[in-house]
């Protein structure tokens, strides 16, 4: 028996935008709303985030997805949050920030890595699923001791961003295992915190304790704060879970929940996560993360190589300082009258830099007058499909498990129709397109049912066979293509590196 006018809430926090969706009880959504992040990119390698803003526009955001309800009859039932992983939200012992949150783009940290010898880099992996990498927490809390000591020294707890989010709406500070597990914090065979990635950067195993009590995804925190109650014209008291990793949440929401299924999401990172069972020897991937189900786990690899290209594209025509640009639709459109390979020009999707390559940047070769708008996207596109398919084959290749069935494909590349044909052709296989527009937060907000003990279904996705895109007659174009974009990229080290020393003097390369 359902509770009439029921719904759900679903948070998503990402690098670019920020969302609040509400989903009835069978997962239809019913609102959302949405805003900007408010990331700050202090240098190319240096990514803040306001702490108190973020928390500002989540509530604001909040307020206005229940007025909507209101209006349309629905009572929320509670709320989930989900948020990009990796980074640091430090805060002191009245969950008050102490400075700007790290995203999970920065890359200030990427001397720290270097340092870690690789026998170590494997023990990490074999006990957590994961490899120290500049954005994880073990690492930025060393920058902190370094860089910032009074930071560090008033840092009681050392959070993600949907944690803090988390924070703000209950008092209360909670991790769950997900965002823990890519932290590579947690062994695979304990999933309890293990000290490993801070003793391979020189913490102390007492830096443990700046993170909080681990909490399944779907276990309830606390309620909303009276102060949160008041602000938003939510019920106080409402019930909040703990939540999950955006990577978690996205793919919870496009459906991929069984082992050997595929997801690939194409956001501000490129998420590449297959399920796998959560045990020991884990494939050997760059993160793993636990699922809700306890059994599994998704093995990853990631990048903050996808969408965001396409929208620093988007953004590039407008002046200094202005917001704004040219519509993502009616750059695709453009890109569409192209044909494959963009005659002759070829992006390597780097403007947010990559973990592998730590000098990388945004790249076009190639590039000559008879080029326009059209060729620009059509090649910044078909780059972000080359790097995901770069990123599938190391998962491939690690020792997951993947199912015959057609990978999912989310996110914009998904809502395009040339650009999920791109994908197909790039990849050589089936990808079937997931339309619904906030999978992070149905993702999570799908949590929500079982965790307040509600009678509802399962919630599905549409898995018709006309949203399945097979490979078509460009596949041929597409593997001269990738041939050339690997040959490219794997000559660029030097390069970048060069690039790297001409704008950041200062910087170690």
């Amino acid at each position: 028996m359902t509770i009439p006018h029921t719904c759900y809430l679903g948070v998503d926090v990402g690098l670019t935008a920020t969302k609040v969706a509400a989903f009835d009880v069978v997962g239809n959504e019913l609102a959302v709303v949405h805003a900007r992040t408010p990331r700050t990119s202090v240098t190319a390698h240096r990514h803040d985030v306001d702490m108190t803003a973020l928390a500002d526009t989540v509530l604001s955001l909040l307020a206005e997805v229940g007025g909507k309800l209101a209006v349309e009859g629905y009572a929320p039932a509670g709320i989930g949050v989900a948020a990009h992983g990796n980074g640091i939200y430090p805060v002191d012992g009245s969950l008050r920030p102490i400075g700007p949150a790290i995203a999970s783009s920065d890359s200030r940290a990427q001397h720290i890595v270097q340092a870690i010898p690789p026998e170590g880099a494997r023990r990490l992996a074999l006990e957590t699923g994961s490899i120290p990498w500049a954005a994880q927490p073990a690492v930025l809390l060393r920058w902190l001791r370094d860089a910032e000591p009074a930071t560090y020294a008033a840092a009681r707890w050392v959070l993600s961003c949907k944690d803090w989010v988390t924070a703000q709406l209950t008092g209360v500070a909670s991790a769950d295992y997900s965002d823990a597990s890519a932290f590579g914090l947690v062994g695979l065979d304990t999933r309890a915190y293990t000290p490993t990635a801070l003793e391979l950067v020189g913490l102390p195993a007492s830096d443990l304790d700046r993170f909080p009590p681990l909490r399944r995804s779907d276990e309830v925190v606390g309620g909303l704060s009276a102060a949160t109650a008041a602000r938003t014209g939510l019920p106080e008291g409402l019930p909040v879970i703990a939540g999950c990793m955006d990577c978690v949440a996205a793919t919870l929401g496009a459906g991929g929940r069984e082992l050997g299924d595929g997801t690939i999401i194409v956001g501000t990172w490129a998420i590449n996560g297959v399920v796998v069972p959560a045990r020991t020897p884990a494939p050997e991937v760059t993160l793993s993360a636990f699922m809700p189900d306890p059994a599994t786990m998704l093995a990853m690899e990631v990048a903050p190589t996808s969408a965001a290209n396409l929208e620093w594209l988007a953004c590039a025509g407008v002046p200094h300082q202005q917001t704004g640009g040219v519509a993502a639709p009616e750059l695709l459109h453009e890109a569409a009258a192209v044909p494959p390979g963009a005659d002759g020009l070829l992006f390597l999707p780097f403007v947010n830099g990559s973990p592998e390559h730590p000098s990388a940047s945004g790249t076009f070769l190639g590039i000559s007058s008879n080029h326009r708008r059209g060729h620009l996207t059509r090649a910044v596109i078909e780059g972000v499909a080359q790097y995901h398919r770069v990123q599938l084959d190391r998962v491939l290749a690690s020792g997951a498990d993947v199912g015959d069935r057609p990978w999912r494909l989310a996110g914009g590349g998904a809502r395009s129709t040339v650009w999920a044909q791109i994908f197909a052709d790039v990849l050589g296989r089936p990808v079937r397109r997931q339309l619904t527009s906030e999978l992070g937060a149905r993702g999570v907000a799908s949590l929500l049912p079982g965790a307040l003990g509600h009678d509802v279904p399962p919630w599905t996705v549409n898995d018709e066979n006309d949203l399945c895109v097979h490979p078509g007659p460009d596949r041929v174009a597409y593997l001269e293509h990738a041939q050339v974009f690997d040959r490219c990229l794997a000559g660029m080290s030097s390069v970048w590196s060069e690039v790297e020393r001409y704008r950041n003097p200062g910087r170690r390369v």
